[in-house]
């Protein structure tokens, strides 16, 4: 075990705050064996913790706090070849506001057809299809931000 803990003020203010903002009651941050557990109650506790060394045999009354770490709840990608962004930008479905989108699942494309449009600094880039195949998902959502690499469409 460590003989020594540092507490870093900042991220103890920075937990806090983020509990305050989201309205959880706990949170836990740990780096290496170094952890830190904020804790919002009627009485505020902040408690800086040591990761427990693995033992051969454990007491059924000594418990671990849980760790929080980021999972993803969405399911599978579907089998097929992404299109991904190749900028940061706002995604357009279709052509202008409330006309039919360029594409939809299970539509078949050719290569070259335009799939959708990303706007980055007012210039509209059409996304073209690299290659024929199916529309298997449409991975963004119409005038909603995508990230440079985020897949935007997954062709079959």
């Amino acid at each position: 075990m460590p003989d020594k803990f540092v507490v870093d003020g900042e991220s103890v203010r920075g937990l806090a705050n983020l509990l305050e903002e989201t309205g959880l009651t706990e949170i836990e941050y740990q780096v290496g064996t170094q952890r830190i557990r904020v804790v919002r109650t009627g009485v505020p506790a902040v408690a800086p913790h040591y990761a427990p060394q693995p033992s051969s045999s454990v007491s059924s009354e000594s418990k671990t706090p849980i760790i929080l770490e980021p999972t993803s709840v969405e399911p599978p990608a579907p089998q097929g070849e992404a299109i991904p962004s190749p900028m940061v930008g706002t995604v357009y479905l279709s052509g202008e506001p409330g006309s039919v989108p360029f594409v939809k699942v299970g539509d078949f494309v050719r290569k070259g057809d335009t799939l959708l449009i990303v706007e980055a600094m007012k210039v509209m880039n059409p996304i073209r299809a690299p290659r024929d195949g199916k529309v298997l998902e449409v991975c963004v959502q119409d005038t909603k931000p995508v990230e440079f690499g985020e897949p935007l469409i997954i062709l079959e």
